[in-house]
């Protein structure tokens, strides 16, 4: 500022490797598209409770997808189908965890009954 040159027009995300990997002409796209999907990531981020690394693999790869397609011409899948496919899977997280909590609560009260039986034996 002090040697009234110009700021970067881009800021922090312009040093990103995804924007030096693509061409001088889409570095503003790939920029713009990246900003995007970090602002999708800290959404996700503050309004999940426990947010699993599904959907920041899922954004991270539409970042590569998009990159690829400017290189290439590969039409990249939409955030749509992308999100839809990243929830299947968070919810068979989900159901995973949910059989592991109840496995565990069930041997939890297994064991308690058995402890429970012996005190009665040993009173008896």
């Amino acid at each position: 500022l002090k040697t009234r040159g110009n700021t970067l027009k881009y800021g922090l995300i312009f040093h990103s490797s995804f924007i030096q990997r693509s061409q001088k002409e889409n570095r503003g796209k790939i920029s713009r598209y990246l900003a995007n999907k970090a602002a999708i990531a800290s959404r996700i981020d503050c309004f999940m409770d426990a947010p699993p690394q599904v959907f920041g693999e899922k954004l991270k790869d539409q970042v590569e997808a998009r990159l690829s397609f400017f290189e290439g011409g590969a039409k990249p899948q939409s955030n749509k189908a992308v999100m839809a496919e990243a929830l299947e899977q968070y919810n068979t997280i989900l159901r995973k965890r949910s059989k592991k909590a109840s496995k565990s609560t069930r041997e939890e009260a297994e064991e308690e009954v058995v402890v429970s039986k012996k005190k009665t034996r040993v009173e008896a």
